[in-house]
């Protein structure tokens, strides 16, 4: 209702009284602030010099216009139909929502079958849609798989088993003559995934037929292409899809050659993806993954209504840290949240203390109600695609699926998947994805809070009982973003212990007040300490001593190390400093110093000297 005396404008133009700002002028500006802060050569456009990496040979810039999204495919569907960049679903209230969300999987592996059961039904009362068992060696066993479901109701609950072919037969006797199966359930058959993570061949020629065996339950997919298997590798989102995608065509070529038609080969699979902290990304390589299949299946003459990528995304076991696990409540919500953006049409958030081991009941509850939350209060599932035409996101979606083709129809030449982890393709491709990761984190380009930066050196870590199981190892290795930083920790931690708590440390000399030196200590402080090093400080060398350590970083301000810098590096040598550090620029150039830390520096080399001057043994 418009107010009396109001008149509302046929065409409304938002800050109509400011003149129409420019792409030319925004690089103005931008490239003034970057002078002022020290930068000369500037790139041209001077966009670049902001852009970032998000994955191989994909770029994010800081700004996104209209002009961005010109040149994008117009055809990216609605909700429900082809390409699906969109969702595989479409709405099913009148106002287009998705009331149910997706479905919520919990992961069960305790080689206990009643504590198994005890959780799982837990899970199950309260909020948990569906299960995910690992079965076999050191996780439930296969032949107590009966007990483990005995008061789940299957024809609610969907199963999803790992385990290969012993826990699929192992299903597939359980449910035997039940016509009542709920839909969503798989068998959890990935022999490429093994290969890859073994280095070792597999047989795909069963696959045939225990498809045909699953297709008596309506919904029960016997195929998951687990990408996680790239993901845990170190596999930027262009590798993780691109290798999902030539996996997945090699099933489709082993089920049609078996005797199943394309539209039943297509069926049978579902996909798995790593889902991160990096929201955007995660959000657009879904989407693109769906964009992609669509393609593979109109290649392939499969029917448009069974081209639908069935997506199952599971937070990244790379992000997840041992240290200061409770931060991974932190990383584990963000990476739910852009699998429900995406369009994931199941989840498995991982506890919290999933690195540490085997989780107990708290941080499986944690980890439902995470999802709970987002669904039930947050609402996020009352809007399908709530980021489609974003200019941002629909350009990255497309330059995320650019690559992740190029990389596909790589492998493709080369003779396939198998091929490709033979000759050592993939694993080349994928080791060069984390380097590349790998720099960033060293130089905290990428931080870890609570690793990397803001350690908490006198932390309790919960007690976890240790995973029985051992994971297959000779193919892809697994990586975990914290690794490097945290094996300085426990190499501190052990020094420490053997010396009746007296921790290694690095003595902090700080020049002048205060106010000077505080942000340059505080910075080598964090920075040490991300190695497990404690960090005394004192006024210049008066402290040094009684710190009963060999390795110094001096802290001020540069007029301070221009005045004295070079002074107190020999004062603390002569007081026995072995290794003297400065917290500035190595361009600042003070005589008597070993090295500099700073922003942007290798924290690691620097950690790794730091250690190897105060003896501590890797």
């Amino acid at each position: 209702m418009v107010p009396a005396g109001h008149e509302v404008p046929s065409d409304l133009s938002l800050a109509a009284e400011f003149a129409t700002a420019t792409r030319e002028q925004w690089r103005e500006l931008v490239a003034g602030v970057l002078r002022k802060a020290g930068r000369e050569d500037l790139p041209d456009p001077v966009e670049d010099a902001l852009g970032h990496t998000v994955a191989t040979g994909v770029r994010v810039a800081p700004l996104y216009t209209a002009d961005d999204a010109a040149d994008l495919p117009t055809a990216v569907g609605v909700p429900g139909l082809p390409p699906f960049v969109r969702g595989s679903r479409a709405g099913t209230d009148p106002e287009g929502g998705v009331p149910g969300g997706w479905d919520v999987r919990q992961r069960h592996a305790h080689p206990d079958p009643a504590v198994t059961r005890e959780a799982i039904a837990a899970d199950l009362e309260n909020g948990v849609t569906s299960l995910w068992l690992l079965v076999g060696d050191g996780a439930i066993p296969a032949d107590a798989l009966g007990d483990v479901l005995a008061d789940v109701y299957l024809d609610l609950a969907p199963v999803a088993v790992t385990g290969g072919l012993p826990a699929a037969e192992a299903f597939l006797a359980l449910v035997e003559g039940r016509k009542d199966l709920a839909p969503g359930g798989s068998l959890g058959l990935d022999p490429l995934a093994v290969h890859a993570a073994t280095g070792e061949h597999q047989d795909l020629a069963g696959l045939a037929d225990v498809a045909r065996r699953a297709a008596v339950h309506p919904g029960l997919r016997s195929v998951v292409v687990d990408a996680t298997v790239f993901h845990d590798a170190g596999a930027s989102a262009v590798e993780e899809i691109g290798c999902s995608l030539a996996a997945g065509v090699g099933y489709l070529r082993a089920l049609t050659e078996g005797g199943l038609p394309v539209d039943d080969a297509f069926g049978q699979l579902e996909f798995r993806y790593g889902v991160t902290a990096d929201q955007f990304t995660t959000i657009a390589a879904l989407r693109a993954a769906r964009r992609l299949w669509d393609r593979v299946g109109e290649v392939s003459g499969a029917s448009p209504e069974v081209r639908a990528m069935r997506q199952h995304a599971v937070t990244s076991s790379v992000m997840t840290t041992r240290r200061d696990p409770w931060v991974n409540m932190l990383r584990t919500t963000v990476a739910c949240f852009a699998a429900g953006v995406g369009g994931a049409d199941v989840v498995t958030v991982q506890p919290f203390d999933a690195a540490l081991g085997l989780p107990d009941s708290f941080s499986r509850r944690i980890a439902r109600n995470t999802q709970s939350l987002l669904v039930e209060e947050g609402h996020l599932a009352r809007v399908l695609d709530p980021a489609g035409g974003s200019w941002y996101v629909e350009s990255l979606t497309d330059a995320l699926a650019q690559a992740a083709w190029d990389w596909f129809t790589e492998i493709e030449r080369a003779g396939g998947l198998v091929a490709a982890l033979d000759s050592g393709l993939v694993g080349d491709r994928i080791a060069a994805a984390w380097a590349a990761r790998a720099e960033r984190l060293a130089t905290r380009e990428d931080a870890l809070t609570g690793v990397s930066e803001f350690p908490h050196l006198t932390e309790k870590l919960p007690a976890r009982e240790p995973y029985a199981w051992s994971a297959p190892s000779g193919g892809l290795p697994k990586v975990r973003a914290a690794q490097e930083f945290e094996a300085f920790r426990d190499a501190a931690d052990a020094a420490s212990a053997s010396n009746g708590g007296e921790r290694p440390s690095v003595y902090l000399a700080t020049i002048g007040p205060v106010a000077r030196h505080t942000a340059r200590a505080t910075f080598a402080g964090n920075l040490f300490q991300a190695g497990g090093l404690g960090t005394p400080a004192g006024n210049g060398a008066e402290g040094f001593a009684a710190a009963g350590t060999t390795v110094a970083c001096i802290c001020g301000t540069d007029r301070d190390y221009a005045e004295s810098g070079a002074a107190l590096a020999k004062e603390l040598r002569e007081a026995g400093a072995g290794q003297v550090w400065l917290a500035g620029k190595p361009g600042l150039a003070i005589d008597g110093v070993d090295g500099y830390v700073f922003a942007g520096c290798d924290a690691l080399s620097v950690l790794r000297a730091a250690h190897e001057q105060l003896g501590v043994q890797a």
